[in-house]
């Protein structure tokens, strides 16, 4: 493991395109398809690592707390599932379901979305607008494996209630931190 940092996309950014396969009910879904007309939540997680482990509990908190207020929240595992079986569509699938994400799970197997997004972690979380452009990317929160501080997914709904509102998000974020992408 790597620790890494958030390559921080730049703010404005349009969300790019994808249609990925989605690891719990065994289907091809689109950007187009998941996005929100009020705002959608790109998660670039896995299953093996302890920074995700640490905060999969605070995700589906956080997803059932602001989905029924019009968010979409989509994950995508893009590693390397030669090097890393445990992260499999087939062990994706077994995770979702035991760990009860209420979102879509999706497999990048190219790692071209990966790429797209300038995604270097996992976590890393972005946060699109109605229009699909960049308003916040970053971590969900200052809790890490082992630093005693609680998952709260503090600056993830900060950013969701200001958009919500229709107000601006703030241009000093944290990058969230992780293991590496596991690129090919």
């Amino acid at each position: 493991m790597a620790l890494t940092p958030s390559n921080m996309l730049p703010l404005g950014t349009k969300a790019p395109h994808f249609r990925l396969w989605c690891a719990v009910n065994e289907k091809e879904l689109s950007l187009d398809e998941l996005k929100s007309d009020k705002a959608t939540v790109v998660m670039f997680i896995c299953n093996h690592c302890p920074y995700v482990k640490h905060v999969q509990k605070g995700l589906v908190e956080l997803a059932n707390d602001y989905m029924p207020k019009g968010v979409s929240f989509i994950a995508i595992n893009s590693n390397d599932v030669g090097k890393y079986p445990e992260d499999s569509p087939a062990k994706m699938k077994s995770v979702a379901l035991m760990i009860g994400y209420p979102f879509h799970y999706l497999f990048d197997e190219t790692q071209e979305v990966a790429r797209a997004y300038n995604a270097a972690c996992t976590p890393d979380f972005y946060i699109f607008d109605s229009g699909l452009k960049l308003a916040y990317r970053g971590q969900m929160d200052d809790s890490r494996p082992g630093n005693g501080k609680p998952v709260t997914g503090k600056n993830i709904r900060e950013a969701l209630d200001r958009i919500l509102k229709g107000e601006p998000v703030g241009e000093d974020q944290v990058p969230s931190i992780g293991c590496n992408i596991k690129w090919k």
